[in-house]
Parts: C-alpha cells; structure tokens; sequence
C-alpha cells in the first residue's frame, strides 16, 4: 500500500484512532485541531485530544482560530500533502482548502449518510430508535456532509446501548473503514457514490432542552431518548421542583398514569408512560454523582404516590 503524504484535521477523542491509524499506514506531515479550550470548574486550557497524541507522536499541530485564513492557508499549500483527512474538526473547510490536495479530502462520518447529516449523528440515531448505524467515508464537498460516499459500513444498535456505548464501537470501526478506503485509493479501486439527497436526514448539535423527558411520550421513546443522550447531556425530569437526571432505563410490563411512579423496585423506580411503563435504573440528584436508583431510593426515602413532571415546555 502506497504511503500517502497526509494533513489530518480533527479534534476530540473520537478522531483519535483514525490518527493513530493514519500514523501506522501513511506519512502524517501535520495535524490540525482546535484551538485549546478550558475546561472543568478550574477552567483549566487543556489540549484537544487529537493534539495531546500528536505531540506524544512527535508530529507538528496547527490550532488555527480560523482555518480558512488566507495565510493559514498558504501553511497548508506549503506541507503539500497528497491528502487531507477530516474526522470530527469542528471548522467547515473552504473551497480553496477542498482543492488543495491532488487527492482531495476525505472525511470519516458516523453514519450511514445520506441519513443523519450533521454534528451529532450517532446520539440521533439512537434517540430516533434506529436499530443499526454505521461509518461512511466520503470525498467532501462544499455541503454539510454531501459529498460522493466512498466506503460504507454497518454496526447494530442494540436495545440497551448508549451513546457513549455506541462512540467507542464506532471509534475503532472509522479507523478499519478509513484504512480500507486509503487502500482502495492506493490500490486504484476505489468507487464514488453520489448521495441520494431524497434520502438525506439531519443529525444537529445537542443542547440541554433536548433532554427534557416527555411522559405521556410512549416508553421506547423515552427510552431511546435516555440512551441517546447518555453521557451528554442527559435526559433529565422533575421530581418535587428538583431537575433529576435519567442516565439508564428499561422497558417494563403494565401500564400506568404518565410520570407516575408506582412502585420502587430492587433496581430502581416504575414509571408510567404514555404507552407501557419505563423502569429507571440509573439517575443523578441535583449536585450528586450518578447513582443507582435503588440505591437512591433507600438512601433518601420516596413516599409514595409520586409524579415526575411530564408537561413539554
């Protein structure tokens, strides 16, 4: 397989191993993540992931504020790569960056594009119950993950799985489809598919209100929902005036009024749904660390009959 000379643009921990790959079968001439960003109470600058395995790898990082800068531009013109390869960067490419490298750009996506376009497709695909995903890499384009699909391939989400589940899964599956695709376009056999954009859906950024559980919604909703959103940023309800957190849940049989909570079981807490019962297994009081419920429920009391709130804002 031909080494190819390659930029590598990306930023969290997801990007991570398609880096590592990168360094195994190719020629990284350069990284380019985000600036560095503080973080936790101390709001503390602390590197992005992509950036703290590149220095332990010896290889140079660029943290442009803008990457489209002209004069940031020119740095890239001047590492001449072959390639550019993008995974989860966080900045959208200009036409002139897209034109630089003899071979283009190829972006790893966490989905099976042309569905769930955008920033958050593994925590939708989920909330949506979809029962598999997968990685897509692709030849980008000026769109929102538009361009030509190159490689495509599935991973089943499971009844119980979470996101962050589903994250570290996909991880590792991005870096096998990356390395197959620069193999394929080593090799001379590698095939362009425009996307259907008929078929296309949208997977946009997260933000807290997302969360806000839905009661009279029915149990399968909730709980895609609940997995979807664990680790960030949570599915979360009212109890009493207090915002309680729902990090893990399972279907249950019976039925039961919206948000109540009939019964406190060994595991956790039976809620009625708008269609079945919904049984919480894991959640987070104001200002406390995530518990099992069970345990939460021993250790303060419930008294029973008991509501969460389930009116949609």
């Amino acid at each position: 397989m031909k080494r190819f000379r390659v930029i590598f643009m990306g930023t969290p921990d997801f990007a991570v191993p398609c880096l590592a790959r990168l360094v195994e079968i190719s020629d990284v001439v350069a990284v380019v993540t985000q600036p560095d960003r503080p973080k936790g109470r101390g709001q503390k600058l602390l590197p992005p992931p992509v950036k703290a395995f590149a220095q332990e790898h010896g290889i140079a990082v660029y943290q442009p504020v803008r990457v489209k800068a002209s004069d940031f531009v020119d740095v890239l013109r001047g590492l001449a790569p072959d390639l550019i390869v993008v995974v989860a960067f966080g900045q959208i490419l200009s036409k002139e960056i897209l034109s630089l490298p003899p071979l283009g750009c190829i972006n790893v996506h966490a989905s099976l594009l042309p569905r769930y376009r955008g920033a958050a497709p593994m925590q939708w695909a989920i909330v949506r119950g979809e029962k598999e995903t997968g990685v897509t890499t692709m030849f980008m384009d000026e769109g929102l993950d538009t361009g030509d699909m190159l490689l495509r391939e599935t991973l089943p989400i499971t009844q119980a799985m979470t996101a962050a589940e589903l994250h570290d899964a996909m991880m590792k599956l991005g870096a096998d489809v990356l390395e197959k695709t620069l193999f394929s376009l080593s090799e001379g056999t590698l095939k362009r598919t425009p996307q259907d954009d008929a078929l296309s859906t949208y997977a946009p950024l997260l933000d807290k209100e997302v969360g806000r559980i839905d009661w009279k919604k029915p149990a399968q909703e909730i709980h895609d929902l609940v997995r979807g959103l664990n680790s960030w940023p949570g599915a979360y309800t009212m109890l009493a005036g207090q915002k309680f957190k729902i990090w893990r849940t399972r279907l249950a049989e019976g039925t039961a009024e919206p948000g109540e909570i009939v019964s406190v079981t060994k595991q956790g807490l039976l809620v009625g749904t708008g269609e079945g019962m919904l049984e919480i297994l894991e959640l987070q009081a104001p200002s406390k660390k995530k518990m099992a419920a069970g345990d939460y429920v021993r250790g303060h009391g419930l008294q029973l009959p008991a509501r969460f709130d389930f009116d949609a804002e």
